[in-house]
Parts: structure tokens; C-alpha cells; sequence
């Protein structure tokens, strides 16, 4: 007999993150694997992209906006395309 969904998750929360983010991943990518998910060059190339965007926040190379700044920047322009 297999393990009910409630089981898993309960042993899931006692896993350290790194481990729990490695069962997470290869769940979600179960549901769609036609997807590139799980393609070793591909998820190297997100790895690397991720860590460089990360960089760019440490070292201040960009700059962060908020949500709501962003929401109201972006309502304003939808409301002059609609004009």
C-alpha cells in the first residue's frame, strides 16, 4: 500500500530545506514532463542566472521597486493606452 498525500507531506516538513526544495522541484516537474524541467543543461543555465541576478542585488548593480510603485507605473500606462 502506498503513502497517503498527508503522510508524505508531514515526512516532507522533516527534511532540511535544501532536501525539502529538491523533493518540491522534482514534484512540480512530474506534473508537466514534456517541460524542460530536469534538463541538467537547462537547469545549470537557470542556476547560473539566478545567482548572477542575485550578484547584481548584493553588489547594488540594480535597483529594487517596489511592488506597489510598480503596480501604479503600470495601471498609469494601461489607463494611457486606453485613452
Amino acid at each position: 500500500m502506498g503513502l497517503r498525500a498527508d503522510e508524505v507531506y508531514e515526512a516532507g516538513l522533516e527534511l532540511d530545506l535544501d532536501e525539502r526544495t529538491i523533493v518540491a522541484h522534482r514534484l512540480l516537474a512530474s506534473l508537466h514532463p514534456e517541460d524542460d524541467a530536469g534538463v541538467p543543461e537547462i537547469d545549470e543555465a537557470w542556476r547560473e542566472e539566478i545567482a548572477s541576478r542575485l550578484d547584481d542585488v548584493l553588489t547594488g548593480r540594480v535597483e529594487l521597486v517596489p511592488f506597489e510603485q510598480t503596480r501604479e507605473k503600470t495601471r498609469a500606462l494601461i489607463e494611457a493606452l486606453r485613452r
